[in-house]
């Protein structure tokens, strides 16, 4: 082999051996989520079954965010030091764990328990699913779509599974066979690599201090995108169609899925092919356009609109925080980034529920429009700022 062959040779073996490490990774996660995405179906319907309170079931939904909030910067440091394949063997099973304690468990603390584990468990695997897919920068972004896609089809093959084993033998039936699912998380996990990619190169900010521009929009995403329009979708479909409401609503949110899997992979090629700051920022421009067409009262043209353009640009924020934080501050400024994200899915809902039933829809939805749009306009005056 020539010099100039064994040279072209190298990139070509990074770039291969980070597609399988990205695929192994999705796939770990992919097998190990169904069981929390159930639970938001199953928990709801089903609280007596499960021995707690309608309010009760409400904390358990929010816990494994609460723990996650608190818990990024940790599980952080311990993935850069220990490397992803240990942390990844631990969160698989901690997610079997937490998914049996859904077949098995009764009553706030034991469910509150596995909740916790999920949420730990959860953030592992997210921050190895970023940060491998990102590891090596050709092609990251085409990573980044394919491990998105890869990863919606354990919530979507779970609501079905899942649906259909509790229609005819219970819950707590569901929850057992997607625990079957969540041992096959582990041998993907076991495929990773050992190694990790040690301390930051520099001190961190503050997880709660004065976010980038990214982290604002990452955000503001997570309020209106996985808060307000997640509830609100629901509260609108109920006032439209009381009759199929619930048909309708949970047909929107499994759309969400569908549209990572066959949008993802399309997000990330534009990104490659036309900058990740350049797209995040038209694609969540028009995203929010979508969420001012719900608020004029185009429900299902609005709601179709933001499902499909959150599928495109969900692969393009972590290739983009591998752009602006290289080396070892990658996977620090991940988890940062996932922070200020589970803060705003967190409180959209709260916003939500307190302000649909005061404030005019049209207002409520053009003002979450109006701060995603110019959230994402920060994000891209960036570059020419440089």
């Amino acid at each position: 082999m020539t010099v100039e062959t064994a040279s072209a040779a190298q990139p070509a073996a990074a770039t291969d051996a980070a597609d399988r490490h990205s695929r192994n990774a999705s796939l770990s996660l992919a097998f190990a989520q169904p069981g929390d995405t159930l639970l938001y179906l199953l928990l709801p319907l089903h609280h007596v079954t499960f021995g707690v309170s309608l309010a009760e079931a409400g904390l358990l939904l929010a816990a494994n965010r609460l723990v996650r909030i608190a818990g990024y910067g940790w599980v952080a440091r311990f993935y850069a030091e220990d490397g992803p394949r240990l942390a990844c063997l631990l969160a698989a099973s901690g997610s079997l764990l937490s998914t049996f304690g859904y077949a098995t468990l009764s009553g706030i603390w034991g469910l509150l328990t596995a909740r916790l584990l999920w949420g730990l468990s959860f953030a592992a695997m997210n921050i190895a699913t970023q940060a491998l897919a990102t590891a090596e920068p050709t092609g990251a972004a085409r990573r980044s779509g394919r491990m998105r896609a890869i990863i919606a089809t354990g919530p979507v093959s779970g609501l079905i599974v899942g649906a259909v084993v509790s229609q005819f033998a219970g819950p707590r039936m569901a929850f057992l066979v997607l625990s079957c699912a969540a041992l096959l998380a582990i041998p993907f996990a076991a495929r990773l690599p050992q190694a990790g990619e040690g301390r930051p190169e520099r001190l961190q900010r503050p997880r709660f201090g004065l976010p980038s521009r990214l982290d604002t929009w990452s955000f503001i995403q997570g309020m209106t995108l996985d808060g307000l329009f997640v509830l609100g979708i629901s509260v609108l479909a109920a006032a439209a169609i009381p009759e199929y409401a619930g048909l309708a609503a949970g047909s929107a949110l499994a759309l969400r899925y569908i549209a990572e899997i066959v949008l993802g992979p399309t997000g990330g090629a534009l990104a490659q092919r036309y900058g990740a700051r350049r797209m995040l920022t038209l694609l969540s421009i028009s995203t929010a356009a979508g969420l001012a067409v719900i608020g004029a009262g185009a429900l299902w043209i609005g709601a179709v609109l933001v499902v499909v353009l959150r599928g495109l640009v969900q692969p393009i924020p972590a290739p983009l925080v591998a752009i602006e934080n290289p080396g070892r501050d990658r996977v620090p400024a991940l988890a940062r980034l996932a922070t200020w994200r589970d803060l705003g899915a967190g409180a959209g809902p709260l916003l939500a529920g307190a302000l649909l039933p005061v404030l005019p829809h049209g207002l409520l939805y053009g003002a979450a429009a109006s701060m995603l749009g110019i959230s994402a306009i920060a994000v891209g005056i960036v570059k020419r700022q440089r």
